[in-house]
């Protein structure tokens, strides 16, 4: 959205369900005035038929969590034991693994915008740059100047930046 912000153009989706399934978000969109098009409705969908559309993607949303629910509870109360008790410690170090890579390889696609803005001055000034770019944390959230810190700590730790950095 802050791309197709600052790039003063619309976002395009195929179908609406896949922009939310929320009808307050969609609804704050267009209260936004942020531009998008539904590939599925075309570009003359007025406001009336998107709230529709966004009211049953909600609504199937919600049908698929309560079918997933009521199939578990149903494999539960017929015995089957559910997840694999055996792998545990396998599952566990997979998942380890898996965040240990996402946050490395998040690392080092902003290596150069950090390297770009160090030469402004202290990591408060780098993580209010990040802010001011639209970039978000690795979780998500706004960048903080502890934020910035521990991801330059992780690049020199990291023997494929350490010469980045």
């Amino acid at each position: 959205m802050a791309a197709a912000r600052s790039a003063k153009c619309s976002v395009l989706v195929s179908k609406l369900d896949r922009l939310s399934r929320d009808v307050a978000f969609v609804s704050g969109l267009m209260a936004q005035r942020v531009p998008f098009t539904v590939a599925e409705l075309g570009r003359d969908a007025d406001p009336f038929m998107l709230h529709l559309y966004a009211a049953l993607a909600e609504k199937e949303r919600r049908l698929i969590s309560e079918r997933t629910t009521a199939a578990l509870a149903a494999k539960k109360a017929s015995g089957i034991k559910l997840g694999n008790p055996r792998n545990i410690a396998q599952a566990g170090e997979l998942g380890r693994n898996s965040q240990t890579k996402a946050a490395d390889e998040f690392m080092v696609q902003l290596l150069p915008i950090i390297d770009a803005i160090r030469n402004a001055g202290a990591i408060e000034a780098m993580s209010q740059a990040l802010n001011q770019r639209g970039i978000r944390s690795a979780r998500g959230g706004p960048w903080r100047a502890s934020s910035v810190a521990s991801l330059i700590a992780r690049a020199k730790q990291t023997s494929a930046t350490a010469a980045f950095l």
